[in-house]
This record gives structure tokens, sequence and C-alpha cells, in this order.
């Protein structure tokens, strides 16, 4: 289902067909967390996830990703909002809605990454592991980096 805000001159919406490929990759293959993933990753990211485009008219600003089971989990990825549009409390309007969104009420767990953000997600009741002791991952910091190499070859 597809839900929609709006904000004048601002829209929020998951529907997936509005969302603009070039723009999510320019921005994501330089952020810290995904520099230099490939344009496919992201659109099979993206086709994978319950995303939440931010738009002024029909171009898009901003994007945060929900991968879900829609039952009991949520990782929130990708939140990001183009310089030129920050410091207009977008972000925190993205955030008020996918946590809103009504087929995410109910999880157990919402979970999330950053290095800078803490302040921002504080604000929705994210907080550091209650038993981080319990938490284990499998991290590939440099996975990009072969996926281009093993293309360029």
């Amino acid at each position: 289902m597809i839900q929609e805000w709006k904000r004048e001159p601002y829209s929020i919406s998951t529907e997936r067909a509005r969302l603009d490929i070039d723009i999510i990759h320019g921005f994501l293959s330089r952020a810290y967390w995904s520099v230099g993933v490939p344009r496919e990753i992201v659109s099979k990211a993206l086709d994978h996830s319950l995303n939440f485009g931010l738009f002024q008219g029909e171009e898009q600003v901003g994007l945060a990703r929900v991968v879900t089971d829609y039952a009991t989990f949520a990782y929130v990825a990708d939140v990001f909002v183009l310089e030129a549009y920050r410091g207009l409390g977008l972000s925190k309007w993205l955030m008020q809605c996918m946590v809103s969104h009504p087929e995410l009420q109910h999880l157990r767990l919402w979970t999330l990454r950053t290095r800078d953000a803490h302040g921002l997600y504080r604000q929705f009741g994210f907080a550091a592991p209650s038993a981080p002791e319990r938490a284990m991952e499998l991290f590939f910091p440099d996975v990009y980096k072969q996926t281009t190499q093993k293309a360029r070859e």
C-alpha cells in the first residue's frame, strides 16, 4: 500500500516508481557508509525495501529505506537529505513518517547504524543496543571496492 505525506512544497511517498535512481545512487556512492556502491546494488536494495522518497515537487531530495519483514523487525538504512535541503527539518519529518507508517507498527525491534546522526535518531527513541554482547555481525567494509574491481577486469 502506497503512503504519502505532504508538507508544501515537499512530499514523502513510498511509491517505488517515483524514486530517482540517479539521484539516490549519486548520493550513496559518495556517502561514508556506501562509498563506491554500484548502481545495480542500489536498485536491488530499493526493490527489496520499503522506501520513503522525499520530494520537492517531482524532484527527489532525500530518502530513507527500511528493510523489514513487516512483523518483527526493521532495519533503517540510507537516510539522507541532499545538502541544499538540509536545516529545514526534513530529516526529522522523514523519520516521523517512517516510524508512524501503519505497516511498521508493533515491530519488536528497530535497528540502524550511524556515525554522526545520533541526535536525530534519539528523538525517535533509538539508543545504544540494550545488550551489545548479544549482537554479532559479518561486516565487509570493502565489498563495493571488490565489486568495482571485478567489473573492470
